[in-house]
């Protein structure tokens, strides 16, 4: 048996490798020791020694809004406000004292100008441009949401546009037709899809928010309170549409009709279809629904 002839050489050198392991660890500081991951088997029976491959999170998707939240917003966009009692607050929803002389005074002023002088349709039309703008200003100065007043400033201007290019003093109330028209045919729309319009604007104020619509007798009662407003808007055009084509001499009963019929009218038509939609009450003693 011959021994090796450099004895300090045949045997491993175990300290210097633990010193590079050591450098290894040193300079990269993510590495750690870990257990070895046993070894996958494949289909074709082979063993699989790649590491597993770790699940990428999935990424949140936007969420598109629900009907219940369309109508919510819808609701809230309408303008209709709850009093203290629950009940709805008709005043406030026509939009106060100011909001109802918005809608009247700029028309008003127009008849008075025009029964002044009607020769000149110009100074009665500059005249309501200019209490409309009033308006549109002291919202301004008030810090106030303009979007009633600057519905009306615009709707004003195009009465007054219609009303100048046609040299037709009648023309200013004209452009209501086709508002009342449009909202006539949204409102039939409503019920006949089974969304009365009623139930959108009361659902909420009531906290039933969309879930009257599981309801039979709740859609029924919203659609009657839909007709209600309707037959509101139906009245008018009953009523001024043939003032209308009388000419200038049926200007002074269009617009008194129109001032009558407008916000104190629609107020009147809210507060009835708001009493004829009241739930049934619950009987003494029985458990509320859910």
């Amino acid at each position: 048996m011959t021994l090796p002839e450099h004895p300090e050489r045949a045997r491993p050198d175990w300290t210097q490798q633990d010193r590079t392991q050591q450098d290894r660890t040193q300079q990269d500081p993510g590495h750690q020791d870990s257990a070895p991951q046993e070894p996958r088997e494949t289909a074709g029976g082979s063993r699989d020694m790649s590491p597993p491959v770790a699940s990428q999170p999935s990424q949140p998707t936007a969420s598109q809004p629900s009907v219940a939240q369309l109508a919510e917003d819808y609701a809230a966009k309408a303008g209709l406000h709850r009093s203290s009692n629950g009940n709805i607050d008709v005043l406030k929803s026509a939009g106060g004292i100011q909001g109802i002389a918005e809608s009247i005074l700029p028309g008003l002023v127009f008849l008075i100008a025009f029964t002044i002088d009607k020769e000149n349709l110009t100074l009665a039309v500059i005249a309501s441009l200019a209490v409309a703008a009033v308006f549109t200003v002291a919202r301004l100065v008030q810090r106030k949401p303009l979007t009633q007043a600057l519905a009306g400033f615009i709707g004003v201007g195009l009465s007054a546009w219609l009303a100048t290019s046609t040299g037709k003093a009648e023309n200013f109330y004209v452009l209501g037709f086709f508002t009342n028209v449009g909202y006539i045919v949204a409102m039939s729309i409503s019920v006949a899809v089974r969304w009365p319009i009623a139930g959108l604007l009361f659902g909420f104020i009531r906290n039933e928010g969309v879930e009257w619509r599981k309801d039979p007798k709740r859609v029924r009662a919203y659609s009657v309170g839909t007709w209600v407003i309707v037959a509101v808007l139906v009245l008018r055009l009953v009523v001024q549409v043939p003032l209308y084509f009388m000419g200038e001499q049926g200007l002074a009963a269009l617009a008194t009709t129109r001032l009558i019929m407008g916000a104190p009218l629609y107020i009147l038509g809210i507060w009835i279809a708001w009493l004829l939609t009241r739930p049934a009450p619950v009987p003494a003693g029985a458990k509320e629904p859910n």
